[in-house]
């Protein structure tokens, strides 16, 4: 038996993650389920108040293959580090990085509202680039 699994991520603005993820990832919104054809036709025909409707989000891998990503909004703030945090994988090869693609990928998140926090370029342990989403999650372009 296969076992698939999701990612939940806490949020002050769920929708703009989403779309900050989705770009970053190559990811999509999940589609809103049949019968409608919109998430505000899904979510009025729910009688959700339009003050709720940025409670959640999720995006999906369009072709199937990645988990699924479920970001729900909370009224806290971040306060520490993350426990868990993603990579975005430039490169498959963990020995033959090539640093420009990686400083490439870097600089679309940072135009996509990430922060670069430091840049790796070690001999013996690697390379890699530690980011922050836009809510301040730490995550690595590897």
């Amino acid at each position: 038996m296969t076992t698939k699994f999701s990612l939940t991520m806490d949020a002050a603005d769920p929708l703009t993650l989403g779309e900050f993820w989705a770009s970053a990832l190559g990811y999509v919104r999940e589609p809103p389920p049949p019968p409608h054809e919109t998430w505000e036709e899904a979510l009025v025909a729910w009688g959700l108040p339009r003050e709720r409707w940025n409670d959640a989000n999720a995006i999906i891998d369009p072709d199937g293959v990645g988990p699924r990503i479920f970001i729900q909004k909370v009224p806290e703030s971040k306060t520490a580090k993350n426990r868990l945090h993603l990579d975005v994988r430039v490169s498959l090869s963990r020995d033959n990085k090539d640093m420009g693609a990686l400083q490439a990928k870097a600089d679309e998140l940072v135009a996509a509202g990430a922060t670069l926090v430091e840049v790796f370029d070690e001999q013996f342990t690697g390379r890699w680039i530690v980011m922050l989403d836009p809510e301040g999650n730490e995550f690595c372009v590897v």
